[in-house]
């Protein structure tokens, strides 16, 4: 795909980023790993994001990467598939241009590693990935990768295939005030964890779309709440959000990282052999998978 066309998928549905699955090894299994991507294009979605954050990122080596967008690209018949991208600036060039080579239509440059950077940092740091790459480049704005309007401006203006802005600090003014300032320019993506909690805000600041976490496991129930948003059905967003949301919300704040490990559960509850989450993090204990299964029995297939 060109810039333009990613730019165009990003903005036309419901995102999802796929959890990696692992074997009893915690090597990548891409069988079962394709089986849930051709599960998941079957749905309402433009565009998976492969090896993302709720895909382990953070815990994949950066030779894991092109692998597992190979994998991706092979099942996910015309759904998009944009790559996870990270690190510090020499590294993220490199798995840049990796999954590219790998096939990926797309980048999602995640924040850097640990350290804070001052804004030319930043400006510096993405404009080098995204000149190293003929793909469209979206940036995630969290943690310490916070761009300013000016910066972000700058990279807009230095970098014609930079097409996207996730946001995920929930600072809603001044992510109005970007989608004010650079219009139509960029796609909005929200990004904060289970951005459904949060979709209507994002929506009133010039929003079009998210990523669902929860659609890896109730991908119709995900999609229900998207068309009732974009509709303006706020009755049943909120029914859904009471029903779901909110309840799985409870399950998610029990310990840190179960941002990631409670999806992961979800997609082994829906009979995908996904594996348990690589450390530093933990999987649900069987209490808490028992209240999940509870909580999504509904739309179990």
């Amino acid at each position: 795909m060109t810039p333009q066309e990613i730019k165009t998928a990003l903005g036309a549905g419901l995102l999802s980023f796929p959890v990696t699955h692992f074997d009893a090894d915690e090597n990548f299994q891409p069988e079962s790993y394709q089986r849930h991507i051709e599960w998941l294009s079957g749905f309402d979605a433009p565009v998976l994001f492969a090896a993302g954050g709720t895909g382990e990122f953070f815990s994949l080596s950066p030779d894991e990467v092109p692998a597992i967008v190979r994998a991706a690209k092979e099942a996910a018949g015309s759904t998009a598939i944009v790559s996870g991208c990270g690190f510090g600036s020499r590294v993220g060039v490199e798995m840049a241009q990796a999954v590219q080579k790998a096939g990926a239509d797309g980048i999602l440059l995640l924040p850097h590693y640990l350290i804070d950077a001052p804004q030319e940092g930043l400006f510096t740091h993405i404009k080098r990935i995204c000149q190293s790459v003929d793909i469209g480049v979206m940036v995630y704005n969290r943690d310490n990768s916070v761009l300013s309007v000016d910066t972000l401006q700058r990279l807009c203006d230095a970098c014609p295939n930079l097409v996207g802005f996730k946001d995920g600090t929930g600072e809603i003014g001044t992510v109005r005030q970007i989608t004010a300032t650079l219009g139509d320019r960029l796609t909005y993506l929200g990004g904060m964890p289970t951005a459904e909690l949060f979709a209507e805000a994002y929506l009133g600041a010039g929003f079009t779309t998210y990523s669902s976490a929860v659609f890896n496991f109730v991908p119709d129930l995900a999609v229900e709440f998207y068309k009732a948003l974009r509709s303006g059905d706020r009755a049943r967003c909120e029914t859904i959000l009471r029903d779901f949301f909110y309840p799985f919300m409870a399950i998610r704040n029990r310990r840190k990282g179960y941002a990631v490990a409670a999806i992961k559960a979800g997609v082994r509850l829906q009979g995908f052999d996904a594996g348990k989450v690589r450390a530093p993090l933990e999987d649900l204990t069987r209490e808490e998978e028992a209240m999940l299964e509870k909580l999504i029995s509904p739309w179990k297939r």
